[in-house]
C-alpha cells in the first residue's frame, strides 16, 4: 500500500514570521493525520524557521530547487548540502515554472535528481504538458520524454526512492483542474512507463502526486483514483485550513 504524500509548494510567498506561523498552524492540525506524509516547501529564506517549528513532528521539510554542483561560483544557487543543513528531507525538481521562466531543461532535471539522491534528499520530480501540447494530443509524448529524461541513468532502487508529480501546466494557478479521468489516465500512463523502464514492482510502489490546482473541494475525488498518491499543492497550501482539508480528504 502506497503511503499518500501531500506537499505544500509555497512558491515565492511568506516572510520568515509568516512562514513560521503557517507551519505552526499545519503542525497543530496534523495531530491525527498519521496516514499521510506531509511536506512543507517554503522559500529558501524560510527553511530554517520552518524547520524549527516542525522539529520533532511528522511533518517534513522540502526545498523548491537545488543546484547539481556541490559548491562553487554559482551566485544565487543552493546546494544539496545546504538544504540538508537547513533540515530538508525533500526537494522539488523541474517544476513547470522553473522550466518556463528559468530555463530548466530535461537534462538539468536529470542532473539535479542524481545530485539530490546522492545527498539523501527525496526528489519530487515534476512532469507535465502545456495547454498547446494537450490540444495537439501530445500529452503522452511530452510526459514520456520528461519521465525518461528524469530517470535516465538511475537504478531501480533510486527510482523507488523518489516521487513523481504530474502537473498539467494548463491547470497550475488557473483555477482549471484536470478531470479525475484525465488525471488518472496520465498517472496510470506514468506508472506503466516506469514499469517498462524499471520493473513492475518499482512502478507499483512509486508514489505519483497530482499537481494541478488541487483544492479541498476536488481533492477527495482526485485522491480516490487508483494511481493518484497525493498532491503537490500550490495556492491552497498558503492557508493552513485549506491545506489541512486536503490532507484529510
Amino acid at each position: 500500500m502506497r503511503k499518500r504524500i501531500i506537499a505544500g509548494n509555497w512558491k515565492m510567498n511568506k516572510s520568515v514570521t509568516e512562514a513560521a506561523e503557517l507551519a505552526r498552524a499545519v503542525v497543530e492540525g496534523m495531530k491525527t493525520a498519521t496516514e499521510t506524509e506531509v511536506v512543507l516547501c517554503p522559500p529558501f529564506t524560510d527553511l530554517t524557521a520552518v524547520a524549527a517549528v516542525i522539529q520533532g513532528t511528522p511533518v517534513g521539510l522540502g526545498a523548491q530547487n537545488l543546484h547539481w554542483e556541490e559548491k562553487g561560483a554559482y551566485t544565487g544557487e543552493v546546494s544539496a548540502a545546504m538544504l540538508l543543513s537547513a533540515g530538508c528531507t525533500h526537494v522539488i525538481i523541474g517544476h513547470s515554472e522553473r522550466r518556463q521562466y528559468f530555463g530548466e531543461t530535461d537534462e538539468s532535471v536529470n542532473r539535479k535528481v542524481k545530485t539530490a539522491l546522492k545527498a539523501g534528499l527525496i526528489p519530487i520530480v515534476c512532469v507535465g504538458e502545456t495547454l498547446a501540447e494537450r490540444q495537439a494530443d501530445e500529452t503522452a509524448a511530452v510526459v514520456e520524454r520528461q519521465v525518461r529524461a528524469a530517470l535516465e541513468g538511475l537504478t531501480d532502487a533510486q527510482v523507488a526512492g523518489l516521487v513523481i508529480a504530474y502537473e498539467p501546466v494548463w491547470a497550475i494557478g488557473t483555477g482549471v483542474v484536470a478531470t479525475t479521468e484525465q488525471a488518472q489516465e496520465v498517472h496510470a500512463f506514468i506508472r506503466a512507463l516506469v514499469g517498462k523502464l524499471c520493473s513492475e514492482s518499482v512502478a507499483a510502489a512509486l508514489r505519483i502526486q497530482y499537481g494541478g490546482s488541487m483544492k479541498p473541494d476536488n481533492a477527495g475525488q482526485l485522491l480516490a483514483q487508483k494511481d493518484i498518491d497525493g498532491g503537490l499543492i500550490g495556492g491552497a497550501s498558503l492557508d493552513a485550513r485549506s491545506f489541512l482539508d486536503i490532507v484529510y480528504a
